[in-house]
């Protein structure tokens, strides 16, 4: 470990995850509602052109990406954007990059070395691994994670896993698990919430990364196998009341998580209720 590695980003305890780039106007009410980071996923381009009308319609919010695809954002070009970003915002943006799926890219060969060199470049232009994570799920890209960032960012994970990755980086590396929320405030509405669960987790059910992290976590085959079942949508997507999803969502950092990125499904006609709804029982 190096020295730069014991420099947690602080990011608060709670974010928010995005697949879209949010308004300005959405991203001030992010900021207002005390989420200490806006995290945009979908593997957005080396250009990160994003993130500077965030950062500039904000004054504490951070972004990050969740997260930069090495196979189709070029190294130097995203580190030439990160010092872009750092110097009219400094502080203020997390680079998060991973390998993508295997089922997505023709040229996933030897992800691990991949990303290793892709680091590599990011060290010799200067980019912090104290201002970058991984998106890590089994232990020997996590274990790369605390070695050559500042930590890892686990997405479509449990509590449990949380605890796992913990246990395994120490104390002083920083962890940020994504977990996907639906809010229903009645009984009754329990079975559209997991049906819009299952809907979003349609997609990682023919991924292999994701299939064998499940099964690592204790999820038979039944489970992982479309359309997935009940066990495994209710693991993975909190829904509920705001109450019941803050207690699921407060069970990454009780297992030792520094931060928790919130996915809302539902579309944005939900995305901004759901958070006010949750700033308070988060204790935001």
């Amino acid at each position: 470990m190096t020295d730069a590695i014991a420099l947690k980003p602080d990011l608060g305890r709670y974010g928010v995850w995005t697949f879209g780039r949010v308004t300005a106007e959405q991203a001030q009410t992010v900021e207002k509602l005390g989420y200490g980071a806006l995290w945009v996923g979908g593997s957005p381009g080396a250009e990160l052109d994003f993130v500077e009308p965030i950062l500039e319609a904000t004054s504490t919010l951070q972004v990050a990406t969740g997260i930069v695809n090495i196979w189709s954002a070029p190294a130097p070009e995203v580190a030439e954007s990160y010092h872009r970003i750092e110097d009219a915002h400094p502080g203020r943006f997390v680079l998060g990059i991973g390998v993508g799926h295997r089922e997505h890219t023709e040229d996933y060969r030897s992800p691990y070395r991949a990303l290793v060199d892709y680091l590599d470049a990011l060290d010799s232009a200067a980019v912090p691994t104290s201002r970058r994570v991984l998106a890590a799920l089994g232990p020997k890209v996590l274990e790369l994670a605390a070695q050559r960032s500042a930590g890892a960012h686990p997405y479509l994970t449990t509590p449990e896993h949380t605890g796992q990755a913990r246990e395994l980086v120490g104390n002083t590396v920083f962890l940020a698990p994504e977990h996907k929320v639906v809010l229903d405030s009645h009984d009754s509405d329990a079975a559209a919430a997991r049906s819009l669960g299952r809907d979003a987790l349609a997609m990682y059910l023919g991924l292999s990364n994701y299939v064998n992290n499940w099964h690592r976590l204790g999820f038979t085959a039944e489970d992982v196998r479309p359309p997935g079942s009940d066990r495994l949508v209710d693991e993975m997507v909190a829904h509920g009341s705001a109450e019941q999803i803050a207690a699921r969502l407060g069970e990454h950092l009780d297992a030792g998580a520094d931060h928790v990125a919130i996915q809302v499904l539902g579309g944005w006609d939900a995305f901004v209720p759901t958070l006010t709804a949750l700033a308070e029982p988060l204790g935001l």
